[in-house]
């Protein structure tokens, strides 16, 4: 559907390990931040959309997550809609936030994600991702796994696969040895995505990890599962993200001076294609653009679902900023380092900001709207007026069981 909404505020904690602090905390404080963002009292919001995948295997709290957060900043009374699709989830949240105030339901609205991964517990943890696959054909899959990467000498995943890690790093290692071996992709061209991101995220207070490093460095990594070393896989992590959607109308009224629109959000599932064939990312970044009336060539800056590095890179690929095969080139090239043609995940993406995976879409909303309105101090883009968000969850049949892909312009 075509959209006519805007961003008024958003809100984000920082990403990290937070042993001591409750989903509530984290979850209220993102959305409070939002809510003094936009210049709006608490009780302006008009319905809410709360994003999390993985706290009813995590923390035990099903059912009403949502409502649990917003009762304990004192919100209540309005609808609340508690949404999760894998990985995907708050970008869901935030879609469906959009949808209704572009049918005129409502005029303010909250679309928040939050999640708390670190527990002592670490199988527990891994649980919680194996659940974002068919579950009744999981033992298939994890054989399927094992012989791909006995086939092609990957010892190291061959023996392990999704033993003592998230099975998802063993899919994207699939996947980017399918891609080397047929563009001739190589590792270096992962670990520059890598480095690339670790800069970007030296320069971002709320990532995970602020430490830059340098291709040598990402390639001499313990390896996890080949080609991927350790900082080519996104960390898990707490935190939360949050943001104040407005109608046209409530925007003018509130008289916001640098108003983010919602130009589209496109939101679709994964479905059996052959494998070469166009697929989820292609589809939703093609219908986003005809949506916005743009293209990739308008487009100032980008946040990928990094959740590997070669992800990133076949995600370049996917939305349509180089073609097919080129991707290694274009990270060769710079092009997507700050100050380079097109920035990628200037936040320092899942793979250094974080990927606390019910907060990980509206955490891309927020890097896109502070951009687009100039407040990304010491890693701004200039003259940022385009920005598309790509975030994908979930795993199923031969793609991402769910997709959004979101472009917001300023003014």
């Amino acid at each position: 559907m075509k959209m006519n909404a805007y961003v008024a505020g958003v809100g984000m904690t920082s990403f990290g390990r937070m042993m001591d602090r409750s989903l509530k905390a984290i979850g209220g404080e993102a959305v409070l931040t939002a809510i003094q963002d936009a210049g709006i009292d608490k009780k302006d919001v008009q319905a809410a959309w709360m994003s999390n995948a993985a706290a009813g295997v995590l923390t035990g709290q099903e059912c009403i997550r949502g409502e649990v957060v917003l009762r304990s900043i004192g919100v209540g009374t309005i609808p609340v809609v508690n949404v999760e699709n894998a990985c995907a989830s708050a970008s869901t949240a935030f879609n469906q936030a959009c949808a209704m105030v572009s049918t005129g339901l409502y005029d303010v609205v909250l679309a928040a994600g939050f999640e708390k991964m670190y527990f002592e517990d670490k199988a527990k943890v891994f649980g919680a991702f194996m659940g974002a696959v068919d579950v009744e054909e999981l033992q298939t899959i994890l054989r399927n796994l094992q012989t791909s990467a006995a086939a092609s000498g990957a010892t190291t995943a061959s023996a392990s696969a999704g033993k003592n890690r998230s099975m998802f790093m063993d899919i994207y290692a699939a996947a980017a040895r399918s891609h080397m071996a047929r563009y001739g992709t190589t590792a270096t061209h992962f670990a520059m995505i890598s480095a690339k991101n670790s800069f970007h995220g030296s320069l971002n207070p709320r990532a995970q990890f602020r430490e830059a490093l340098t291709i040598e460095e990402v390639l001499a990594a313990p390896v996890i599962a080949e080609p991927l070393t350790r900082p080519m896989c996104s960390p898990i992590g707490d935190g939360a993200a949050a943001a104040i959607i407005v109608s046209e109308r409530k925007a003018r009224e509130l008289g916001l001076e640098n108003p983010v629109r919602v130009a589209a959000s496109v939101l679709r599932s994964g479905w059996d294609h052959e494998p070469g064939a166009e697929g989820l990312s292609e589809r939703c970044a093609s219908d986003a653009y005809e949506e916005a009336g743009l293209g990739p060539e308008d487009l100032s800056l980008v946040e990928l679902h990094d959740a590997s590095a070669p992800a990133e890179l076949m995600a370049y690929e996917a939305i349509g900023l180089c073609r097919k095969g080129e991707g290694g080139k274009l990270i060769a090239d710079g092009d997507t380092r700050l100050g380079g043609r097109i920035p990628v995940s200037t936040s320092g993406g899942l793979l250094r900001k974080g990927h606390p995976i019910g907060a990980t879409g509206i955490a891309q909303i927020v890097e896109i709207t502070e951009q687009l309105q100039g407040r990304a101090s010491g890693r701004q883009v200039a003259e940022a007026r385009v920005g598309l968000c790509h975030n994908g969850g979930g795993n199923i049949g031969t793609d991402a069981a769910a997709q959004c892909v979101t472009i917001l312009t300023r003014g």
